[in-house]
């Protein structure tokens, strides 16, 4: 990806800002650790702060950005953050590891994940896979999204890892290699696809939705921090819901912050890959909610983990597949629903 971004300054929230709670204009602003990578879905978390909708909340928010998810969860271990987004492997890894909770989804991910294809190559492999794919080089970058669904994309063509040669790759150098002619397929994921796109006219031949995975974006925090700030957690959720809500329905508004949001940190789209990333999947609170619910046994989203889960056995990652109840709650969405202020905050669309 583009280079590492710099970890951002404090937000303070102005005098006189507009608060949730009947007595919250007589505090200060409560302090959270906002991390998240340079991502689609970090969208909400900047317009939230273009837009100081942070101070309306009564939290004054510090902004830890990290170029991927391992050096983001390894940084709850020092406490360097309190919630946040980031991927589902890494909130799987995290929650074994650190203690870490997922809280909701930032984004439905199964289109942006996949397995792209040389454009010389890209018909045929469409075409027959098996045939084309066996045998060839695969560049992929270890315990990611683009890992996980190009490993789905591989049983859907009827093989298996051991049917390619792998190479892994972190996803800066992976960018670099395969612009550099190294490799037939590169697993990755978007902005990737873009860049790869553009720069060698690679084509995605295969995404995790089309192998049938959804992969989930995670809105994670740390669990001792969820403990004992409720109330602030439920107000980074209403924040950023609040912001999907203003995506929904303001396309064109959503798209200009988007651009400038990438621009910053060295990443320039044009109008065409901006649209396909706005495409993806976002969930206001009734549908977390409903994402979430365990009335008729496993939810959606404890399916999702629960596969997800079975890929980081399979290579080596987890020992045993852990039960999704033991780190997804949607009691803080439920906070967020059954007090009138903040379900009226997070639905608000502008």
């Amino acid at each position: 990806m583009s280079r590492i971004p710099r970890i951002l300054g404090l937000c303070l929230a102005p005098l006189g800002a507009l608060l949730l709670t009947p007595s919250a204009s007589a505090q200060a602003p409560t302090p959270i650790k906002v991390s998240y990578q340079i991502a689609y879905w970090a969208l909400p978390i900047y317009i939230a702060t273009e837009k100081n909708w942070w101070a309306e909340a009564g939290l004054k928010p510090e902004f830890v950005v990290y170029p991927a998810g391992a050096q983001q969860i390894a940084g709850a271990a020092s406490k360097s953050w309190d919630v946040g987004g980031t991927g589902s492997p890494p909130a799987v890894l995290g929650a074994q590891r650190y203690g870490i909770v997922t809280l909701g989804v930032t984004n439905d991910e199964s289109t942006a994940n996949g397995v792209m294809a040389r454009k010389e190559n890209a018909a045929a492999v469409r075409s027959n896979a098996a045939k084309e794919v066996k045998g060839k080089q695969v560049l992929l970058s270890p315990n990611s999204t683009g890992e996980y669904a190009t490993m789905a994309c591989l049983k859907k063509w009827g093989m298996q890892r051991s049917d390619v040669s792998v190479v892994t790759l972190a996803p800066a150098q992976l960018v670099s290699a395969f612009i550099g002619g190294n490799g037939m397929l590169a697993g990755t994921w978007a902005p990737n696809f873009y860049t790869l796109n553009e720069q060698s006219g690679a084509e995605v031949v295969c995404s995790g939705k089309d192998a049938g995975v959804m992969i989930p974006g995670a809105l994670v925090a740390r669990g001792e921090f969820a403990q004992q700030n409720p109330e602030a957690v439920a107000k980074f959720l209403a924040v950023y819901l609040r912001a999907v809500s203003f995506e929904k329905n303001n396309k064109a508004e959503a798209m200009g912050y988007l651009r400038k949001l990438f621009q910053a940190n060295g990443i320039k789209l044009n109008d065409g890959y901006l649209g396909q990333e706005l495409e993806r999947p976002i969930f206001t609170l009734d549908e977390q909610l409903k994402l979430m619910s365990r009335t008729g046994g496993k939810s959606t989203l404890d399916n999702a983990y629960e596969a997800l889960s079975g890929y980081l056995k399979s290579v080596g990652t987890l020992t045993e597949v852990p039960d999704p109840k033991a780190y997804i709650t949607d009691d803080y969405m439920k906070r967020v629903d059954q007090t009138p202020a903040l379900k009226t905050f997070a639905n608000k669309a502008n």
